[in-house]
């Protein structure tokens, strides 16, 4: 009898072992899943972040077209004004008033010419920021970001990405990211670059060997990824490199996390505007 109950007494303890593992088991599942939806949460609020700057930027090119086309239309009404003032006072002849109409009618023409150019410039700006964000999908959110600004696209890599401290040799990983970038660059010939080097507001160390400050390394950084861009295949001619040293910060503070994100190269791609300019000049 009594080996019996001790017989219960161990199959209940191994039962309740059991159910103690499973309840482990799925709280580390549930764990494992929560840590996956936070990661989700912080990318799709960065995305958020970034469509919103877009958002932003494409609503400030469109009240600037709403002002120049309110500017056309006053220019229209007050062009169609005069000629009617002038119709009924001056008697003008039909050939007046077929010129007037021809200038209204171009004047319209260009207006939607103009509409036609932004519209495909938004397009493009839009266009070159997915292919350029796509070639460089494998590199961390921390050492480089692409983002809409003002109509250009800018592409923030970090100095950790690109370089050791002081240096002005570019790091293979580096190295590998602009030639992503060259890749897309050589596809969009109607862009032209402008390659940035920034650094923080630490002197660089005294002695060092061909430069003076941070002007000198800021200039040398971007002209060394600059001739990383042509090798690979990018025209010369369509890129752009300058240093700003430590003057354009991106946080002000004095601390190590502030400096190390001022620590930077921005490369920014600008469409070509040639089409819009000869058509601004001529309105």
């Amino acid at each position: 009898m009594l080996l019996l109950a001790g017989s219960v007494t161990l199959s209940s303890c191994v039962v309740s072992k059991k159910k103690y593992e499973d309840l482990m088991a799925r709280k580390n599942a549930l764990e494992m899943d929560k840590a996956g939806l936070e990661q989700d949460k912080s990318t799709l609020e960065q995305q958020k972040a970034s469509l919103e700057e877009a958002k932003a930027s494409l609503e400030s090119e469109r009240a600037k077209l709403e002002q120049q086309k309110r500017e056309y239309e006053e220019s229209l009404a007050q062009a169609l004004k005069e000629g009617k003032t002038l119709g009924e006072n001056l008697n003008m002849s039909k050939s007046q008033i077929e010129r007037l109409n021809a200038d209204l009618k171009a004047r319209e023409a260009r207006l939607a010419e103009l509409q036609r150019i932004l519209d495909e410039k938004e397009k493009a700006v839009a266009n070159l920021r997915n292919r350029v964000s796509n070639a460089l999908l494998g590199f961390n959110d921390k050492d480089l970001t692409v983002n809409v600004r003002n109509g250009k696209v800018y592409v923030s890599l970090a100095e950790q990405l690109l370089f050791n401290s002081g240096s002005t040799k570019v790091d293979p990983k580096g190295v590998e990211a602009l030639r992503k970038l060259a890749a897309v660059l050589k596809e969009q010939q109607d862009v032209n670059v402008v390659v940035e080097g920034h650094t923080d507001d630490v002197p660089i160390a005294k002695g060092t060997v061909g430069m003076q400050d941070n002007w000198d390394l800021s200039v040398l950084r971007a002209t060394e990824i600059t001739r990383i861009l042509a090798n690979a295949g990018v025209d010369p001619t369509r890129v752009t490199p300058s240093g700003r040293s430590k003057y354009v910060p991106l946080d002000d503070a004095k601390s190590k996390e502030a400096r190390q994100k001022n620590r930077r190269t921005e490369i920014i791609l600008t469409p070509k505007l040639d089409e819009l300019f000869q058509i601004l000049e001529t309105t």
